[in-house]
């Protein structure tokens, strides 16, 4: 018989682990919740264009081809090669980035990550909200931060949309003097109103979570006629029975 004492440590442990694990991919805070959806091929399409030209020159996609995000997305050889592709790279090779080791150590201290397995790393809300929590911030070196993920060595690459945004500071705490941010606060708008700039925000976010995985749209088409298939091999499973037992009651 197994002891009361030895199950109830078994799920501490893995109670620990879970919680440990969801604290590790969200980065701690609140995280909003982004409302993705692969099979909305025109989101998939804004968000590439968004990140090519807003991201694309830091950030490379180094698992993903121009080839396969075309076929992926209902786009022409063409339409990538004249609006998504900035690097003069061939059609079948992967999306890199123009940007030099040498220029992104004198201006950002490394080399930008490569995004194409971060929203299987960090999780689709993790970015989506990352992506709306950045504010001005004179005491950092690039003049911004951001509140889910503080002092990150970035810029807002989408203030023009978003607008410029402030932090809304606590009070300081005792020990460090530190401000916590509570808030943050649009005190100039951008080119987009707060509801175009959220769709912005997650047009961008599915595109990353496309990226990560591009299979899992094929897969999940696949996945329906998967299904169906089982559904209707049980039946014939179910009648051919029927028919080898009809004699035997």
């Amino acid at each position: 018989m197994i002891n009361n004492n030895f199950v109830r440590t078994l799920v501490g442990i893995a109670a620990g682990m879970l919680v440990s694990v969801s604290a590790f991919a969200s980065g701690g805070g609140n995280l909003m919740q982004a409302g993705t959806d692969l099979g909305d091929r025109a989101s998939l399409q804004r968000g590439a264009a968004l990140y090519m030209n807003y991201c694309s020159g830091c950030h490379s996609l180094k698992y993903l081809r121009y080839s396969r995000m075309a076929e992926d997305l209902g786009l022409t050889e063409d339409e990538v090669m004249q609006n998504l592709n900035f690097t003069g790279a061939k059609f079948g090779e992967q999306i890199q980035v123009s940007l030099t080791e040498g220029e992104a150590n004198k201006w950002f201290g490394k080399m930008p990550p490569d995004l194409s397995l971060i929203a299987r790393v960090r999780g689709s809300d993790w970015i989506y909200t990352y992506l709306k929590s950045f504010y001005l911030d004179e005491s950092r070196p690039l003049g911004w931060n951001n509140k889910l993920f503080p002092n990150a060595s970035m810029p807002n690459p989408l203030w023009q949309m978003q607008g410029l945004q402030h932090a809304e500071y606590g009070e300081p705490d005792k020990a460090t003097g530190d401000r916590p941010v509570h808030g943050l606060k649009i005190t100039q708008p951008g080119t987009q109103t707060p509801a175009q700039f959220d769709q912005s925000v997650r047009d961008i976010t599915t595109f990353l979570e496309y990226a990560g995985e591009p299979a899992a749209l094929k897969r999940e088409k696949l996945g329906v006629w998967v299904i169906l298939f089982l559904a209707f091999f049980t039946f014939l499973a179910w009648m051919l029975k029927h028919e080898y037992w009809k004699d035997v009651h």
